[in-house]
């Protein structure tokens, strides 16, 4: 099976390297590409950006790089066609990710969401695209399972 996994940041580098070392143990021929750091990297697959190219922090910081912004949205949908995965597996980052997601779901990728972007913290308007753009949602907290 083919796996793209998308993670924008350092929690969810280890998050993902674990997921990939699971993935392999169930499934030892899987092809995994993925957006992520160099814990992910250790655990198998295939790079095609690192997060720290990613990491725009603050209203300014976005303002200021939106154009790189945009053209990593941009190279990212090239590749998931490139590469044709059977399934899409989003970490946290929502910002990018729910793009991601809504992109993928016209196109009847299976989307998935591994740990669930803070929604209960803020930004609780994202549900109705969670619900609408994510085919499953994978929780770490009790409690966001009733929430969502």
């Amino acid at each position: 099976m083919k796996y793209y996994i998308i993670a924008g940041e350092a929690s969810g580098d280890l998050h993902g390297s674990n997921l990939i070392k699971s993935i392999y143990h169930e499934d030892n021929k899987a092809d995994i590409r993925f957006w992520g750091g160099d814990l992910m990297q250790n655990a198998g697959g295939t790079l095609v950006k690192h997060y720290k190219e990613l990491a725009f922090m603050g209203f300014l910081e976005v303002v200021l790089n939106l154009k790189t912004i945009l053209n990593n949205i941009k190279t990212c949908k090239i590749d998931i066609e490139n590469f044709q995965p059977d399934v899409i597996v989003f970490i946290d980052y929502p910002g990018f990710n729910m793009r991601i997601a809504t992109w993928a779901k016209e196109r009847n990728i299976p989307t998935h969401y591994y740990i669930s972007p803070q929604i209960w913290a803020w930004k609780e308007n994202r549900i109705k695209a969670i619900k609408r753009d994510v085919d499953y949602m994978y929780v770490i907290l009790p409690f966001e399972k009733d929430f969502l």
